[in-house]
C-alpha cells in the first residue's frame, strides 16, 4: 500500500487515487478485438468470392478479351456495400454500448461514489450488491451473507458462500447478500480480463441461415473447379485457347454465387441497425434471426410484465400486533440492508431506516428460501419474506394472504422467533406478526405485446418466483388469457420429460426457484421448442444463459445484461415485436436471395456439364452472363434483401432453397440450351446470333424465377420485375451497348425457339412451389 491505509469504512484518499491513476493501476481492460476500419475494409475486400472473381478477371485479361471483365465490378460493389453497412452497424452498436456501460460503487474519502468500472483503481473499496457483477479481483473486507455465482468463470452452478478475507473473482456476480471488497487486481491483471474482452466482441454466431449457406458454398467450392477444368479440356479440342478460356470463365462466373454472402450479411446488419435504432442491443448478428424462430416465450413477471417499480400499499397486523409495532420492525429490518432491492426500497421509502434497535446478526434474502432475517438486542429474530414460506397453511393469516394474492398483490410476511435460522430452515416456533402489502405496476405496453405474440402463435409462459396466484392475477390484468390454473412450481416433477409435459399444459408458474427456471427452459427445448427467456434479476441468469435467446431489460442487474443475447436498453417491452419483425425480414429475404443465387449456380453447372459432353461452344460469353446476372439476380437481389416481408417462419431453410432452386435451375438451363442448340443446328444461326437467343431466353426465364422466388407478389415486386425487363430492353435498343454485349438483331424463325423455351420453362417454374409443396411440407420439420 502506498502512503495510505485502506479501511473498509473510509477507502482511498483522492491523492492515493490520483497516484494510482498516474502509474496505470486502473481497471482499464485491453480493447476487445473489435475490428478497426482497416480490418473492416480488409475483411470485406479480401474474401473468397472476391478472390475467385479476381482470378477469373485475370484469366480474361490473359485471353485478350478485356471487355468480358465487366463482372469484376461485383468485387467493387461487394466491398463498398459491405464496408459501409458494417461501419453503420458498428456506429449504432457503439451508441448503445455507452448507455449500457456498467458502473460501480466505491468508498473514497469516507463517502460512497458511483464511478465507471474503468475508473476503479488498485486498493479501492468496491461495494457489492445483489445482482451486481464484480468488475475487479478483490479480497472480501465486509460480508453480509454474500454468495457469489462463479459459473461464468468456473462452470460451478452452485453459489459460493464467501467470508471475510476470501478472494472474489472478477466476472462473478452476487446472488445473495452484499459486502465490500478491496481491489487486488485490476485491468489486464484481473482474472476475467480476457473473458471480458471475448464477451464484448461482436460476433456472427452460427444460425440455421448461415449453416445452410455455408453448406451450399462448400458444395460449390468442390463443383466449380472440377466442372471448369472439364469444360476447358472439352473446349480446347474444338476452339482456340483464347475462346476456350473465354467460355470457361463465363461458366465459372455463372457458377460463383458472387452476391449471396454479401446480401446475407447485408440483411443481418440491416436488422441489427433497425434494432439498435429501437434501443435494442444485440450481442450477435444472429439474434434477429433467433427470436423470429421462437415458438415459446418465457416471461419473468417482475421487470417484464410489470415495470419493476414496487410501491408500498398497506400493513395488515395479525393477532395482537399493532400497526405501530409492525412499522418499528420494518424500520429495524430496513436499517440492516445496506443495498436494498426494489422490494425493500419500497418499504424504506415508507418507514425509513432510523431506529434505535441494535442489530446482532442478519441473514440476507435468498431467492431459494424466499426470506431474509435479522436479530436485534432484547428483541429476538425477525423474518421477512414470502407468506407461503413463513406462515403455515392452516394459520388464520393465510386468509388475508389468499384474498390479497387473488387480487394480484405482492405480499410479504413478518414472523418473530427467539431462535435464529438453522441453515435455510425456519424455527418451528416462529409467530406471524403481520402482512405487508405492496403494489406492482403493469407495463403500459404489456397488453399489446402479449396480444401480439398470441396472434403470432408464440406460446407464452409466465415463470416467476412470486406466489402463483398473485402472478396469475397480474398476468390477467396485463391481458393474458388463462385457460388453466396457475401452478405452484414446488409441485412440478424433476424428471425432464415429465416436466416438459407439465409445462405444455400450464401457462403461469409461481414459486419457481432459479435453478428450476433453467430446467424449465431445458425441458421445453427437449420437446423441440425454440425458447426465448426474458428477465431482469439475478435469479433469471441461469435461465437466460440456457435459453436460445436471453433477453434482459436495460435497468436489469449487471449479471443479466452480461449473459443476455438482447438488451432492451430503454426497458421498452414493445421492442420485442420489432425484433420478431426484423428477424422475419432477415430470414424471408435471405431465403429469396438464396433461391436466386442457387438457381443461377444450378443452371450454370448444368450448362457446363452438358457443353463439356457434347463439345459445343459455350452458349455465353462472360459479359452476357454479367448482363443476365445483373438484371435477374444482382440488382433485384439487393432490393429483396431489404424488403419488408414478415411472414411466419417455418423450419427447413436449406431444403426449401434446394427443392426450389435445383429444379428451377435444371429447367432454366435445359430450356436455354435447347433453344441455343436448336437455333444453331436446325436454323444454322451464326454463333453470335445463337448466343443472343440464349441470352434473351435465359434472362427472360430469370425474370420468371425472380417473380416466383419473390412471392408473395406485391405491387412493388411487379414493378421490380418490370423495371429489370425495361432495363434489358434499353440495353438491347442502344446499339453501342448492344454491340458491347455482342447481342445481335436479326430476323429468324429461331426466335420461336426462345419463345417456346421461355413459355415452357416459365410455366414449369411457376408450378414448382405447388409441385413440391407436399415434399416441402414434410421437410419443414428439419433444417
Amino acid at each position: 500500500m502506498d502512503s495510505v491505509v485502506v479501511k473498509s469504512n473510509f477507502g482511498l484518499t483522492d491523492a492515493a487515487v490520483a497516484e494510482r491513476q498516474a502509474d496505470g493501476r486502473v481497471n482499464v481492460t485491453p480493447e476487445p478485438p473489435g475490428r478497426s476500419l482497416a480490418q473492416i475494409i480488409r475483411s470485406n475486400v479480401l474474401t473468397t468470392v472476391n478472390a475467385i472473381i479476381f482470378v477469373l478477371f485475370v484469366l480474361v485479361l490473359i485471353s485478350g478479351n478485356w471487355r468480358d471483365g465487366l463482372f469484376v465490378g461485383v468485387v467493387v460493389s461487394n466491398s463498398v456495400i459491405g464496408v459501409v453497412q458494417e461501419i453503420r452497424a458498428r456506429s449504432e452498436l457503439a451508441r448503445l454500448e455507452v448507455v449500457t456501460e456498467p458502473s460501480a460503487l466505491v468508498v473514497r474519502e469516507g463517502e460512497t461514489r458511483s464511478i465507471a468500472t474503468e475508473e476503479i483503481v488498485l486498493d479501492d473499496i468496491v461495494q457489492l450488491a445483489l445482482g451486481g457483477q464484480v468488475a475487479v479481483d478483490g479480497r472480501l473486507a465486509v460480508s453480509n451473507g454474500i454468495r457469489m455465482d462463479e459459473s461464468m468463470l468456473t462452470g460451478e452452478s452452485l453459489p459460493v458462500l464467501k467470508e471475510n478475507g476470501d478472494d472474489v473473482l472478477s466476472g462473478s456476480f452476487v446472488v445473495a447478500g452484499n459486502g465490500r471488497i478491496i481491489a487486488t487486481a485490476v485491468g489486464a491483471d484481473s482474472y476475467a480480463s480476457r473473458l471480458a474482452v471475448e464477451a464484448k466482441t461482436f460476433t456472427a454466431a452460427e444460425s440455421e441461415l448461415r449453416r445452410g449457406i455455408n453448406r451450399i458454398l462448400q458444395w460449390l467450392t468442390v463443383i466449380i473447379p472440377v466442372a471448369s477444368i472439364l469444360l476447358l479440356l472439352s473446349l480446347l479440342g474444338e476452339q482456340s485457347w483464347q475462346d476456350a478460356l473465354q467460355g470457361t470463365v463465363a461458366a465459372a462466373v455463372a457458377m460463383v454465387p458472387d452476391g449471396l454472402v454479401l446480401l446475407t450479411s447485408l440483411a443481418f446488419m440491416a436488422g441489427v441497425i433497425a434494432l439498435a435504432r429501437r434501443n435494442a442491443l444485440a450481442s450477435q448478428l444472429s439474434t434477429v434471426e433467433v427470436l423470429a424462430r421462437v415458438d415459446v416465450l418465457c416471461l419473468d413477471k417482475t421487470g417484464t410484465i410489470t415495470t419493476g417499480e414496487i410501491t408500498f400499499a398497506d400493513i395488515h397486523p395479525v393477532g395482537d400486533t399493532t400497526d405501530s409495532e409492525m412499522r418499528d420492525v420494518l424500520t429495524a429490518l430496513s436499517s440492516v440492508d445496506a443495498a436494498p432491492n426494489s422490494t425493500m426500497a419500497a418499504i424504506v421509502t415508507e418507514v425509513g431506516t432510523t431506529t434505535d434497535w441494535e442489530v446482532v446478526a442478519s441473514e440476507p434474502f435468498n431467492s431459494a428460501r424466499k426470506w431474509s432475517a435479522a436479530s436485534f438486542v432484547d428483541q429476538g429474530w425477525f423474518y421477512l419474506g414470502a407468506p407461503d414460506f413463513l406462515i403455515a397453511d392452516d394459520h388464520p393469516a393465510r386468509v388475508i394472504t389468499d384474498d390479497l394474492s387473488t387480487a394480484g398483490k405482492r405480499l410479504l410476511a413478518i414472523v418473530r422467533s427467539p431462535e435464529g435460522p438453522d441453515g435455510d430452515a425456519l424455527p418451528g416456533d416462529a409467530v406471524p406478526l403481520g402482512i405487508v402489502e405492496l403494489e406492482d405496476e403493469i407495463r403500459p405496453d404489456a397488453p399489446e405485446v402479449l396480444a401480439y405474440f398470441a396472434e403470432q402463435n408464440v406460446t407464452l409462459k409466465v415463470i416467476s418466483g412470486d406466489n402463483q396466484v398473485t402472478v396469475a392475477a397480474i398476468a390477467e390484468r396485463a391481458g393474458l388469457e388463462l385457460s388453466t390454473p396457475a401452478v405452484d412450481a414446488r409441485t412440478l416433477p424433476e424428471d425432464l420429460g415429465e416436466l416438459a409435459s407439465a409445462l405444455d399444459d400450464g401457462t403461469v408458474f409461481g414459486r419457481v426457484a432459479p435453478r428450476q427456471k433453467q430446467l424449465m427452459v431445458e425441458a421445453l427445448q427437449s420437446h423441440g421448442h425454440v425458447v426465448a427467456m426474458t428477465g431482469d434479476g439475478v435469479n433469471d441468469v441461469l435461465a437466460l444463459k440456457e435459453a436460445d435467446l436471453g433477453i434482459s431489460m436495460g435497468s436489469g442487474s449487471e449479471a443479466t445484461k452480461a449473459v443476455a443475447d438482447l438488451v432492451l436498453t430503454d426497458d421498452s417491452f414493445s421492442s420485442l415485436p420489432t425484433v420478431v419483425v426484423e428477424g422475419r425480414k432477415v430470414i424471408n429475404n435471405v431465403e429469396r436471395v438464396s433461391n436466386l443465387f442457387v438457381t443461377k449456380a444450378a443452371y450454370a453447372v448444368l450448362l457446363t456439364a452438358v457443353v463439356s459432353l457434347i463439345g459445343s461452344p459455350f452458349p455465353f460469353i462472360p459479359r452476357q452472363l454479367t448482363l443476365i446476372g445483373t438484371f435477374s439476380i444482382g440488382v433485384p437481389g439487393f432490393f429483396l434483401a431489404l424488403s419488408p416481408e414478415v411472414e411466419l417462419i417455418t423450419p427447413g431453410f436449406l431444403r426449401r432453397v434446394l427443392w426450389f432452386s435445383i429444379p428451377a435451375g435444371i429447367v432454366a438451363g435445359s430450356a436455354t440450351l435447347a433453344a441455343y442448340e436448336a437455333s444453331r443446328r436446325i436454323t444454322d444461326l451464326e454463333l453470335g446470333e445463337a448466343r443472343t437467343i440464349a441470352t434473351v431466353s435465359l434472362l427472360s426465364i430469370g425474370l420468371v424465377i425472380l417473380a416466383v422466388a419473390s412471392r408473395p407478389i406485391r405491387v412493388w415486386k411487379i414493378g421490380l420485375v418490370g423495371g429489370m425487363a425495361c432495363g434489358y430492353g434499353v440495353v438491347f435498343a442502344l446499339k453501342p451497348v448492344r454491340d458491347y454485349f455482342e447481342l445481335e438483331v436479326f430476323a429468324s424463325s429461331a426466335w420461336w425457339y426462345a419463345v417456346a423455351a421461355v413459355v415452357g420453362a416459365g410455366t414449369f417454374i411457376a408450378l414448382i412451389p405447388r409441385i413440391f409443396s407436399s415434399r416441402l411440407a414434410r421437410d419443414f420439420s428439419g433444417g
